[in-house]
C-alpha cells in the first residue's frame, strides 16, 4: 500500500489509487498515450468537497496538485503530483432564458451540447465530443464558433474553485477579478476549478461537413480555400486538413496508406454562398456536408474519440499565401513506412477574434489570421522523433509568415507559457499565481513559473 494513498483515503470519498496499487497505472493514464505522467497517486473526487480535501492535505504535506478531466494534453509537469480526476463532477444545468450554463469540471462538450440543444442553444464548442471543456476553456478554446463569438474562455462568467489553502470560493469579475481573468484563458496553475458559468447562444440554422479529395487535387483545393476564406462571412467557418493515414487497423480499409485533403465547414445561417469554389473542384470522394443538429457539429472532422498517442504544434499565421500553401503541400507529403505528420491543418480565423471585450481574461484576441496546426502519431519513441523533427523543419520554414506566438491550448510537451503569452502579461500571470498559491500547490501541464525547491517551501513554512 501507498503511505500517500492511505492519507487521502482518510479524507475522501472518491477512490483513490497511491502508486504500486492495483488500477494505479490505469487510472494514471491520459487520453493522450504519447506521455506517461509519473504521479504519486490519483484520487477520482466524489465532489467538490472531495477536492477541496484533496488541496488542504496537500498544501500541509508539502505536495502539489494537478487535475485532469480526460488528458489531451498531458506533460511531465504532472510528474510526483497527487492527480485529481474530475470525471465524477459531471453536472450540467442549463438556464435557458439566461442562455447561461453551469457545468462541472469533469464535464466533455458532447455532454454540454446534448443538454443546451434541448433549448435551441449551444456553447463555443471546439472541434471534439470528447474533449473536456475546462481544460480546453482554461487555455481559451478556439473552436467551431471562434469566429462569430471569440474565444471560449472569453464567454466565462464565473468559476467555482478550491483555493490553494483548500477553501471554495466563487470567481467572477465582480469577487477576485485578477484571479478571473488569470483563469480565463491561462490555464489552470492558480487554483483547482471544479465548475464553470458561461455564456450559450442561439444554434439558429447550421451547415456543415466534410469534403475530401485525393492529395492530387492539393493546389486546387488551396487555391479555393485562400479565394473563400478571403469573403467569408464570420458566421461561417472553414478549415483546410491534409491528411496522412496510416495503415492501421482504425482506419476504413480503403484509406488506409492515403493521402487526403479535406475541407471541414460549419455555417450558421445562410453564409455558404462562397463554398461553391470548392463545389468546381472534381474527384471529391466524400462529401458529408448538410444541414446539422448541434449534437452533430463535434463529428464535423471525423476525429478520433478513442485514447490514441500523438504530439501536437500549434503556429498562428500572419497570411496564407501560395508560398504557405507550397510549404504545407510538402509538409504534408508521406515519408516512407513512418507518418511523421498525419494532419496538417490550418483554420481561418479572424471575425470576433480581433474583437476582445474590455473585460477579456488572458485570452483575449488573436489578430493572426490563420492557425497553423501539425499532428502525428506517436506510438513509439521512432515515431515520435520523426514527429518531432518533420514538425520543426515545418515551423523553420514557414517562421517568417508566423508571429511566433502559440495558443495556449496548443502548447505541446516540451513548450512553455512564454512561448503563448508575452513577457508582461507572463509577469502578470506570474504574480497572480504567487499571491493566490504561495506554496505553489497546483501544477497545471504548462506552469506559468517553476516549481518551488525544498529551500522556498523551508521559508515559507518558517515562523514570521
Amino acid at each position: 500500500m501507498s503511505a500517500i494513498g492511505d492519507d487521502l483515503r482518510r479524507v475522501v470519498r472518491g477512490r483513490v489509487f497511491g502508486a504500486g496499487e492495483d488500477g494505479f497505472a490505469e487510472a494514471r493514464r491520459a487520453w493522450n498515450l504519447s506521455v506517461e505522467q509519473q504521479v504519486s497517486a490519483v484520487v477520482e473526487v466524489a465532489d467538490a468537497d472531495d477536492a477541496a480535501a484533496v488541496v488542504h492535505y496537500a498544501s500541509r504535506s508539502g505536495l502539489a496538485v494537478s487535475t485532469r478531466a480526460t488528458g489531451h494534453t498531458p506533460t511531465a509537469a504532472a510528474d510526483g503530483t497527487v492527480l485529481v480526476k474530475t470525471g465524477s463532477l459531471n453536472g450540467v444545468e442549463i438556464d435557458a432564458e439566461a442562455r447561461v450554463a453551469w457545468v462541472q469540471a469533469g464535464v466533455q462538450w458532447g455532454g454540454v451540447i446534448a443538454e443546451s440543444a434541448k433549448h435551441g442553444l449551444v456553447g463555443a464548442m471546439g472541434s471534439s465530443p470528447v474533449v473536456g471543456l475546462t481544460g480546453y476553456t482554461l487555455g481559451g478554446g478556439l473552436g467551431w464558433f471562434a469566429r462569430s463569438r471569440g474565444q471560449a474562455a472569453n464567454l466565462v462568467r464565473a468559476l467555482d474553485v478550491v483555493t490553494g489553502d483548500g477553501n471554495r470560493v466563487r470567481v467572477s469579475a465582480n469577487s477576485e477579478p485578477e484571479l478571473f481573468w488569470a483563469l480565463r484563458g491561462g490555464g489552470g496553475d492558480y487554483a483547482l476549478v471544479t465548475a464553470l458559468e458561461f455564456e450559450l447562444f442561439e444554434a439558429g440554422a447550421l451547415f456543415g461537413g466534410r469534403l475530401l479529395w485525393p492529395a492530387e487535387r492539393g493546389e486546387a483545393v488551396l487555391a479555393a480555400f485562400r479565394e473563400v476564406t478571403a469573403v467569408a462571412a464570420e458566421e461561417l467557418s472553414v478549415w483546410l486538413t491534409f491528411i496522412q493515414f496510416p495503415p492501421f487497423p482504425s482506419v476504413p480499409e480503403f484509406l488506409r496508406g492515403q493521402s487526403m485533403v479535406a475541407v471541414d465547414v460549419l455555417a450558421q445561417g445562410d453564409v455558404t454562398g462562397p463554398l461553391r469554389l470548392f463545389d468546381e473542384i472534381p474527384g471529391v470522394v466524400l462529401d458529408t456536408r448538410r444541414p446539422l443538429d448541434p449534437t452533430e457539429i463535434g463529428g464535423i472532422c471525423m476525429e478520433p474519440v478513442d485514447p490514441t498517442p500523438a504530439r501536437v504544434r500549434g503556429e498562428l499565421l500572419t497570411e496564407f499565401s501560395t508560398e504557405v500553401g507550397d510549404s504545407l503541400l510538402a509538409a504534408a507529403a508521406p515519408n516512407g513506412s513512418v507518418y511523421p505528420l498525419a494532419l496538417v491543418q490550418v483554420r481561418h480565423l479572424g471575425g470576433a477574434l480581433t474583437r476582445p471585450s474590455a473585460d477579456a481574461g488572458v485570452a483575449g484576441g488573436i489578430t493572426e489570421p490563420f492557425l497553423l496546426s501539425m499532428l502525428g502519431p506517436a506510438p513509439s519513441p521512432q515515431h515520435a522523433a520523426a514527429v518531432l523533427e518533420r514538425r520543426a523543419e515545418v515551423a523553420t520554414e514557414l517562421s517568417i509568415y508566423s508571429s511566433g506566438r502559440k495558443p495556449f491550448t496548443y502548447l505541446d510537451a516540451g513548450d512553455t507559457p512564454s512561448d503563448a503569452f508575452e513577457s508582461a502579461t507572463l509577469d502578470r500571470l506570474r504574480d497572480i499565481k504567487r499571491r493566490n498559491d504561495p506554496q505553489d500547490v497546483f501544477r497545471s501541464n504548462f506552469p506559468v513559473a517553476a516549481p518551488l525547491t525544498e529551500l522556498d517551501r523551508a521559508i515559507l513554512d518558517a515562523p514570521a
